[in-house]
């Protein structure tokens, strides 16, 4: 997009031939120096081969070989099958180099805003000083003298930690860096007299590093809160049978524990005894408390509405679901989106271009002013500060918003992706099915015996339709009758006596094996099935009772959201489940969906998410469930979404929607289509106002001080520009 590619990291390239020596380039190489005395060693050891020598900082191999017994290209798939035997250390290697920030972008990180806070207010004392005093009224008459006014000495004493860095990166780098120049410009002007222009420099520059790092610390801040794990101590239930308080790290898998109103739970455990209301908005997403009783599971980070609870933990610390989902989310915030990389490798190549212009304007105009200003003015800056600022802006808008992006690169990929896969049960449906149809067709027609009876045969089912009979049944305030022991036929149905008398529940196909007519149903079975609704037989001895419709209702604003996904660019949206091909035809139809596969294994959903990538289209993947997980994990963005969302598929996603409102997904994709736009624009100004502001400089237009202000005020500006996105509401831009 803004940028030639990389090659692909072990693909290998005849960089130059001669007859039997030839020069061969691999990316990889540069992250392979530990193995490049192995790779030569290899390479030495065919025997066409007469010697090899790796360089790892040009990232290529020479090879002088035998020609009569081998070509180049037989080398050449030497080379690259050696070099592939290191894939994993090589793409290792490079998302750690990738991922590391850059040497300003780290200081940024490591100074804690109060103490940035303080060297810009220490500033702005210093310079509104020096400008009630009139400025530099012309430097002082010797070298050693321009170095101790006191902006020069306040300067040097503010800039320390831009020299560290500057020179930390020539020592370990062998290279300069945006603060290498900043610190050049510095000592230049304060070497020419103008020490309120180095001072003006760091001024601006903190106000422009104080913002960034104002935007950072609040994301981590908003994921931290998102994602509390719990009480930084608990009560806990002794031998005795007494409660102490003890520190959350002391406590061991089947320990006690007690939960008081108000307090969050933070184990993952069964409840013991005990009965209260429980949030579990930041695990599934449920906006109602749920009520948990004896035998009930919870999750660390929910909270006690009212009640109390006794809880016996099954995991504590790192072992609890949200707590690795806290260590993805710590590791996966690093992922530099590859505009931001761009950024990097973008700034830091145009940082000698500065050196060189400097030497290039004096040669020429023998003037220390216009030199000094080829100094002032870079790219760097602007460039690299408002896209961190943007990036780490929008993952905060999204955390607010109960999103939690595990990834700057998320963003970028989100902005790009043409093609949404979504799962049916739980995702498009709300996975809780329901009774919705209750047709008696034999005896006196009485809805209550035919739900009773139904019930009786399921009590012990865990089946989703048997537990949608059974709260029917509780819900009407129905007993449930007493019955034998229950029969299950496996794929089937289930068998009970109540009375005496033979109550047979399951599928058409269970019930015409015993040798049931059902034809009398076929026209409302018919109907129902149209509707969408899972049919139900209950038959009483050797007769149809009646049939029960059931039905996971379609999530509510679902419709709408993927109405909007069109208009976000996604051109193809499929439907993929497990359900059948009725059913899923059914759904893909009412939600205009592009397309939809039926009856679809977790490994299936996953090698569909494969086959499209392969096709060079970006996939994003929504799901909730366990057997969504490699689908989430392949996909290019994974989704979890949904009141059934899973631990598992949390960690599988990139992308994890805390709420149920499926309207989130279109805001999050418009949240990243608005961040990438907001980069494109600071690209622009940047590159626009520094690149007028080094022309006017070379000339001698733009004095040292105002290049000092234009360079400095744009970074400003850019970052400013990408902080608006702090402030940008999903909730209005669904």
């Amino acid at each position: 997009m803004f940028g030639p590619k990389n090659p692909p990291l072990l693909t290998c390239e005849l960089a130059h031939t001669l007859p039997g020596r030839v020069r061969i380039a691999c990316r990889a190489l540069k992250f392979l120096g530990e193995q490049s005395h192995e790779i030569r060693e290899r390479i030495e050891n065919s025997d066409y081969v007469d010697s090899a020598t790796v360089s790892v900082i040009t990232a290529n191999v020479l090879i002088y070989y035998d020609s009569d017994r081998a070509t180049e290209g037989d080398i050449l798939d030497l080379t690259e099958s050696i070099i592939a035997s290191y894939s994993l250390v090589a793409h290792k290697a490079e998302r750690q180099e990738s991922n590391r920030p850059a040497v300003r972008e780290r200081r940024i990180q490591e100074q804690p805003i109060s103490e940035l806070a303080g060297r810009v207010a220490a500033t702005s004392v210093t310079l509104l000083w020096a400008w009630l005093k009139g400025g530099s009224m012309g430097p002082p008459a010797t070298l050693v003298r321009r170095f101790l006014t006191i902006p020069a000495i306040s300067s040097l004493s503010l800039a320390i930690p831009i020299f560290r860095s500057g020179f930390d990166s020539l020592r370990v780098n062998r290279r300069p860096n945006a603060d290498t120049l900043t610190a050049t410009a510095i000592l230049a002007s304060l070497a020419a007299g103008r020490d309120v222009s180095a001072l003006t420099i760091i001024w601006l520059a903190d106000i422009a590093e104080l913002l960034t790092a104002y935007t950072m610390d609040r994301t981590r801040r908003a994921i931290r809160d998102m994602l509390s794990v719990g009480e930084e101590s608990v009560w806990r239930i002794n031998e005795k049978g007494n409660e102490e308080q003890v520190p959350l790290e002391e406590v061991k898998t089947e320990d006690r524990i007690m939960v008081h109103t108000g307090e969050k739970i933070s184990v993952d455990g069964v409840v013991e005894s005990g009965e209260a209301a429980v949030d579990q908005a930041s695990i599934t997403g449920e906006f109602m408390p749920m009520l948990k009783t004896t035998g009930a599971e919870v999750f660390a980070g929910t909270v006690v509405k009212s009640g109390r609870l006794i809880i016996r933990a099954h995991k504590v610390g790192d072992e609890t679901a949200v707590a690795r989902i806290v260590h993805v989310v710590e590791e996966a915030t690093q992922h530099k989106a590859q505009i931001q990389a761009y950024a990097d490798r973008f700034s830091a190549q145009f940082i000698p271009l500065n050196f060189a212009l400097a030497v290039l304007v004096y040669g020429v105009t023998r003037s220390l002013t216009r030199a000094l200003n080829m100094l002032i003015i870079d790219y760097s800056c602007g460039i690299r500060l408002s896209t961190v600022t943007a990036l780490s802006a929008a993952i905060f808008t999204a955390a607010r918003h109960r999103v939690l992006v595990k990834g700057s690169n998320y963003i970028e990929l989100l902005s790009q992706a043409d093609t949404l896969i979504l799962d049916k049960t739980g995702t498009l449906t709300q996975g809780r099915p329901q009774v919705t149809s209750i047709i008696p067709l034999g005896g006196d027609g009485n809805t209550q015996e035919l739900l009773q009876y139904a019930a009786a045969a399921e009590e012990t089912s865990t089946h989703p339709m048997a537990v949608a009979i059974l709260e029917k049944v509780r819900r009407s305030g129905w007993q449930i009758p007493a019955h034998s022991d229950t029969e299950v036929r496996v794929a089937r149905g289930v068998e009970t006596r109540v009375n005496g008398n033979l109550i047979s529940v399951g599928s058409r196909r269970f019930l015409q094996e015993k040798g049931i007519d059902l034809h009398g149903a076929d026209e409302i079975v018919g109907k129902l099935v149209r509707r969408g609704e899972n049919v139900v037989y209950v038959a009483v001895d050797d007769a149809l009772m009646g049939i029960l419709g059931i039905e996971d209702a379609l999530r509510e604003n679902m419709k709408k959201s993927l109405n909007r996904l069109r208009y976000t660019g996604m051109d193809d949206i499929i439907l993929l489940t497990g359900d059948v091909e009725q059913h899923a035809e059914i759904v893909a139809t009412r939600m205009s969906m592009d397309r939809y596969r039926a009856e679809v294994l977790p490994e299936d959903k996953a090698e569909t998410v494969l086959q499209l990538q392969s096709k060079g289209v970006r996939v994003v993947m929504v799901g909730d469930g366990i057997n969504d997980a490699p689908a989430l994990a392949y996909a290019d963005v994974g989704i979890a979404m949904g009141g059934t969302r899973t631990d598992i598929a949390m960690e599988a996603a990139d992308v994890t929607i805390a709420g149920d409102d499926p309207l989130m997904i279109p805001a999050t994709i418009r949240l990243a289509h608005k961040t990438m736009g907001v980069i494109r624009e600071n690209f622009a100004v940047s590159i626009g106002v520094n690149s007028v502001g080094l022309v006017l400089a070379s000339m001698g237009v733009l004095p040292v001080f105002w290049s000092a202000v234009l360079h400095n005020a744009c970074t400003v500006a850019v970052v400013l520009n990408s902080s608006r996105l702090l402030f940008h509401d999903m909730e209005k831009n669904r």
